[in-house]
């Protein structure tokens, strides 16, 4: 926990509201986040996934300080985010998909001038830090267009800039790239990642773009009905629960017995093969398969992680697998 940005332990939060009419002393309950701990370390980049009403945004909403919760204890770089609110949003940034934090009326360079003042950062830097999210982001062609003008891809790369410009050490990132086009999506997923791999940035990201967490993450945690489910490697989630990993074979001739030990024979077509295999590593089926006959091309295929997150919520994969 010493070395840890964010120290989450026995996080909860509950909703209150009265049923009937004004004078029922009948009130519903909800337990939006459920006896939730985690941590994560400094320099990490985080999926945080979960279907609809699953408990991240309340989650994040706690984090930067919006919620206070019902339960548990919460610190971020040392800090409690609710308490002392001045001092703990200095350290963090923060994007909303759906909203931003510029003025609308204002063109970006001048909601982001105002965004100096408002964080204190010294004219070198500032302008330091402005040339050099211009040339990540692209700003350049709309700095002067009033913000209310911009499209939704515009208005996320300058939110992204203005969510860095102080240079926190944490980014809570939610749904940043959701309706924007392909060549959008790609722009912001590389700047995430530059300012993650270059300037050491802690990222938070929640998302219902699984392809933002493929490019991006490397750990994942899942909640569902506001409890923790899985944290852990993506890779580790693939492999735990994943469907068929798939080995496409070209052969240059046919084996005699095309059926290859710890796997199983999915299609055959002319000289193209596909197997299907879970428990063996894809090197141990590829030495195998070579074995038996020349190869002339093959590839593996993961699983897909739209559909293993699709089993872990439809099949109840992680009710005796709660990590």
């Amino acid at each position: 926990m010493q070395d840890a940005l964010i120290q989450v332990a026995g996080l909860s939060k509950t909703f209150s509201r009265r049923l009937g009419g004004l004078f029922s002393t009948r009130r519903q309950v909800t337990r939006a986040v459920d006896d939730i701990s985690f941590t994560v370390k400094a320099g990490e980049m985080v999926g945080y996934l979960g279907p609809n009403g699953a408990g991240k945004s309340t989650t994040i909403k706690v984090l930067t300080g919006l919620l206070v919760p019902s339960g548990g204890e919460v610190r971020v770089n040392g800090l409690v985010p609710w308490q002392d609110r001045r001092r703990y949003v200095a350290g963090i940034g923060a994007v909303f998909g759906q909203r931003t934090t510029l003025w609308w009326d204002l063109p970006v360079r001048e909601s982001l001038e105002l965004l100096q003042h408002v964080y204190r950062v010294p004219p070198a830097r500032f302008r330091e830090n402005l040339s050099a999210f211009s040339g990540l982001l692209e700003l350049g062609p709309f700095l002067n267009t009033p913000v209310k003008n911009l499209s939704l891809g515009q208005r996320m790369r300058a939110d992204l800039a203005a969510a860095l410009l102080h240079e926190p050490a944490l980014l809570f990132l939610d749904e940043p790239t959701i309706g924007l086009d392909v060549v959008a999506r790609e722009r912001i997923r590389e700047f995430i990642r530059e300012v993650n791999q270059e300037r050491g940035v802690t990222v938070l990201l929640t998302t219902h773009d699984l392809l933002d967490v493929e490019r991006l993450c490397r750990r994942v945690m899942i909640i569902d009905h506001g409890s923790l489910l899985y944290d852990g490697a993506l890779a580790g989630l693939q492999e735990r629960f994943g469907g068929e990993r798939r080995l496409v074979v070209d052969y240059s001739e046919l084996p005699e017995r095309p059926e290859v030990t710890g796997t199983t024979l999915l299609t055959q077509d002319g000289l193209r093969v596909t197997y299907g295999f879970r428990a063996q590593s894809a090197a141990e089926v590829i030495a195998r398969v070579t074995a038996g006959a020349p190869v002339r091309d093959l590839s593996v295929l993961e699983p897909d992680l739209e559909g293993t997150i699709r089993r872990i919520y439809e099949g109840g994969l992680l009710q005796n697998g709660r990590t």
